[in-house]
């Protein structure tokens, strides 16, 4: 009976191979409709010669050069969102008057369609990295700020009137119940963000870009190398399933302290 508990854990432990099943079977009619030529290869290339293509992009350091590009974009663009984010929500979760000064401000640009901005940050940053990066920076900001206010916002009040009765400070109320009660929902957000980071680094790499995983998918698309385009759209979506599961990852150690 003592072992149990412990061959639980190694039970839980082990992957659903079940959930490779319709992947593989897509993959599979995939290669077959190519093989057929049902789908034609100037319409989408085969998953064969999507691979064989990976790895001559990979030998010839395309794929590394645009890779360490685009890697580098992002990590920048999210650095600038999540700084406003963290700032702007904290102020806002925090304080009456914060909350009247911020949010409704925010709460308007958020229903902007960000992705239509792009002209407007050509003309404000010109064509350098700049805009790229605003663009990545603003799809972080909102999903980010909207968890961490809501996360301190919905404080337990039970909590804070104990933290009170024990004569906490201000800072220390902060930081030993306010900041931990909102950290589920700000992992949450931040998962949010980095996801949406992916898909604003795509548009905004379609757009006057001459290096990256975007440049890369462009340059293909104008020599109908439909395999190449495939190449990166699959690498965009690996670089974010790795940052989900990597925040996915410190979510579980963040929050070990939670009822199982």
């Amino acid at each position: 009976m003592a072992g149990e508990p412990g061959a639980a854990v190694r039970k839980r432990r082990i992957p659903d191979l079940r959930r490779w099943i319709s992947p593989l079977l897509l993959i599979a009619l995939w290669q077959v409709t190519s093989s057929t030529g049902i789908l034609p290869p100037d319409k989408l290339s085969s998953p064969w010669t999507v691979l064989q293509a990976g790895a001559e992009v990979a030998r010839s350091g395309e794929l590394g050069s645009a890779f360490v590009v685009s890697l580098g974009r992002v990590a920048a663009g999210f650095a600038v969102g999540a700084t406003i984010a963290v700032v702007l929500g904290i102020a806002s979760g925090l304080s009456r008057w914060g909350e009247v000064l911020i949010d409704p401000p925010v709460q308007m640009l958020r229903t902007l369609p960000f992705l239509g901005l792009i002209p407007l940050f050509i003309l404000w940053f010109g064509i350098g990295e700049e805009p790229k990066i605003a663009l990545v920076a603003l799809g972080v900001v909102f999903p980010l700020y909207l968890n961490i206010h809501s996360g301190i916002r919905n404080a337990d009040d039970q909590l804070i009137e104990a933290t009170t009765a024990l004569g906490y400070t201000k800072a220390e109320r902060l930081w030993h119940v306010i900041l931990p009660g909102a950290l589920p929902q700000a992992l949450v957000g931040l998962r949010l963000s980095l996801g949406t980071a992916w898909l604003a680094l795509i548009v905004g790499e379609t757009v006057n870009a001459d290096a990256g995983l975007g440049y890369l998918i462009n340059n293909a698309r104008d020599f109908l190398r439909t395999d190449v385009v495939v190449v990166g759209l699959v690498v965009y979506a690996v670089l974010g399933l790795t940052t989900d599961y990597l925040v996915r990852l410190l979510e579980r150690r963040a929050l070990r302290w939670r009822a199982k």
